[in-house]
């Protein structure tokens, strides 16, 4: 029997209204793939998992009181947060290291990993959702928390924090707000990266249904440790908090995406 969890869903109040996500909150992979023939320093590293996530997650759905749904796999494994027909969602090479063991991948493989772990990822996110729904009558506000690097090929980021989205900036603005305050913050804006992707984790539970969503990045070095983690727990709870109270965000309104129209 495998007992390999391809996700943890923390338990909360489900008439809270809210639910938080990690899709690469953990760089585990089960016993059968070794380390798909890297080293082990090789999952110390952003390849293999967002850096901080799952300590920020666990702390901040504590703290609220809310459910949270954390993938239990390495990215390098398969990515949780890409659509199953997107030709990155198991990765040949990345930042560099090239992964022997999704190279050669047979389509049994392939299917096999979106089957075992991609597919229970989301089906556990699309139930935690569901449920939140059915309790409070509305739709959810769904804030997913990821990583990045202080730097990308030897340039530095400015940047202490990013908001990424697509079209619908319902939760998008408030969130921005709020953290710039902040006046020791640089508050990216779809940087690094451009959150519109079609198929990824937001788009398939939030764009699609109409739901009020933002995907935060905080830098990795900023949450590389327990105080860190604590230090942005206590930044963003009262932050959540205030957003989870606006009626305007637990309405379904749907926005089309910039990625083009949904099938």
């Amino acid at each position: 029997m495998n007992a390999f969890q391809s996700f943890e869903i923390l338990d909360g109040n489900h008439d809270s209204g809210m639910v938080l996500l990690g899709d690469h909150a953990m760089n585990r992979l089960p016993e059968n793939y070794g380390r798909l023939g890297l080293p082990a320093n090789a999952f110390e590293r952003h390849i293999a998992y967002d850096i901080g996530i799952e300590g920020l997650v666990r702390a901040l759905s504590a703290r609220l009181g809310v459910p949270a749904v954390l993938g239990g796999f390495s990215r390098l494994l398969i990515d949780p947060n890409r659509g199953e027909d997107d030709p990155t969602l198991i990765m040949k090479i990345s930042d560099g290291a090239i992964i022997p063991g999704n190279h050669p991948i047979s389509t049994e493989e392939w299917n096999r990993r979106v089957e075992t772990y991609h597919r229970p990822y989301h089906n556990a996110v699309n139930e935690t959702i569901g449920r939140v729904a059915a309790k409070t009558g509305k739709a959810p506000l769904v804030l997913s928390l990821h990583s990045y690097t202080p730097a990308w090929k030897g340039v530095p980021r400015p940047w202490h924090a990013a908001v990424l989205w697509d079209s619908d900036q319902r939760a998008v603005s408030p969130l921005l707000d709020m953290l710039r305050k902040y006046p020791d913050l640089i508050v990216g804006d779809n940087e690094p990266y451009d959150g519109a992707l079609k198929g990824d984790t937001m788009y398939r539970h939030c764009m699609v249904p109409g739901i009020a969503h933002a995907l935060l990045e905080v830098r990795q070095d900023l949450i590389g440790d327990d105080a860190g983690i604590a230090a942005w727990a206590d930044r963003l709870a009262p932050i959540f908090e205030s957003m989870n109270a606006d009626p305007a965000l637990h309405e379904y309104k749907v926005h089309a995406s910039r990625t083009g129209p949904s099938e």
